[in-house]
């Protein structure tokens, strides 16, 4: 089948529209009209070749929000009208050790997870293409159900990616009442860490680097707010945190956030920079019996449980809609960090 998306040709050109061929869908496929798609950082490292092995025509976007217009004979959890979401991943070898439990994200198959754009595609296609588009074709294992109101159904799109991103880790740590926890950077995955610590409970302490954002941090939920080019203001929280999430991925010494972690603690890094961070001291590590610890995305078991977590609490991302001809334009602003704080495009503006 065919579909009309929103394409990079080659790293160099401007996104434009293109007609792509999806899979026909088989007895176990959900199709999904894509309503609103966020945009990730990734999308925009993606479709402008800053990683390696990109594929063109690219078609980004793995933060996507739709409604069911068809499924196959043996899908169980959705029927035609349902919304559902559909997050960075659209399949996995099934049968590892992490895919049995749960952690698709971790696929030790031989292709590892395949991505929901610039992954193997079935069906003899060479790339999977993601949201940029009016319609996809999923899994049912991949598709995520949505309990989100209508009206929030925009912002709810950046839950697939910075929403989950932030999720697991904090689960992961046992993040809740009684915590002391860290968010650093407060951008498209850090305000969203910052509100699903503080509806886990914990006490929650952003750090930024510019003043001008401890207020929007407060705003989101923070009950404390460090500048960390403030020495003082650091040292005050030494040897006090049991884990800190750090969302930034620009290349930083990690040396003043594992300082600051208790005895135990852990200090869990979510953002990957263009290049190495500065190897940290290992003193610190040694003295404190600390760690620092990396953590990707989320199985769909555990990115189902944030959906719902969230919707039961009306959670979301705080968006900026915009048209799906203004990608490039919010491409440029997203590099300036010129967002509050996730991009999402509505579909409709898309014909």
């Amino acid at each position: 089948m065919q579909t009309k998306a929103y394409a990079a040709a080659t790293a160099k050109a401007p996104l434009g529209p293109i007609t792509v061929d999806r899979r026909e869908p088989g007895p176990n496929d959900v199709v999904i009209d894509v309503l609103y798609c966020g945009v990730c950082h990734s999308d925009l490292h993606t479709a402008r070749g800053e990683w390696p092995g990109i594929l063109y025509p690219c078609v980004p976007g793995h933060e996507i929000i739709g409604r069911v217009t068809s499924v196959g004979n043996d899908v169980k959890n959705f029927a035609e009208g349902d919304m559902a979401g559909v997050g960075c991943m659209v399949d996995s070898c099934r049968t590892c050790s992490p895919c049995e439990h749960d952690l698709e994200q971790f696929c030790a198959g031989p292709h590892g997870f395949t991505g929901t754009y610039n992954g193997a595609a079935k069906g003899g296609l060479p790339n999977t293409f993601g949201g940029y588009s009016k319609q996809i074709v999923v899994d049912q294992h991949f598709v995520l159900n949505v309990r989100h109101s209508d009206d929030q159904l925009a912002a709810t799109a950046p839950l697939l990616c910075a929403g989950i991103t932030t999720w697991s880790p904090l689960k992961h740590w046992n993040v809740g009442p009684g915590k002391k926890v860290g968010i650093v950077g407060i951008g498209g995955l850090g305000h969203m860490g910052v509100k699903l610590a503080h509806a886990l409970g914990a006490h929650v302490v952003a750090f930024t680097t510019s003043e001008s954002k401890r207020q929007a941090a407060l705003d989101l939920g923070a009950n404390e707010v460090v500048v960390s080019k403030n020495a003082d203001e650091m040292a005050a929280h030494a040897d006090s945190f049991a884990f800190i999430l750090n969302t930034v991925a620009a290349s930083h010494d990690l040396d003043p956030f594992t300082n600051l972690l208790k005895h135990d603690g852990t200090l869990t890094l979510v953002g990957v920079p263009e290049h190495p961070h500065p190897s940290p001291s290992v003193a610190p590590l040694i003295f404190g019996r600390r760690a620092i610890a990396g953590s990707l995305i989320g199985g769909i078991a555990e990115t189902q449980e944030m959906l719902d977590f969230c919707a039961e609490r009306g959670i979301t991302s705080d968006v900026e809609m915009i048209a799906m001809k203004d990608i490039d334009h919010a491409y440029d602003r997203m590099l300036k960090s010129d967002v509050k704080y996730r991009f999402v495009i509505d579909m409709a503006t898309f014909n």
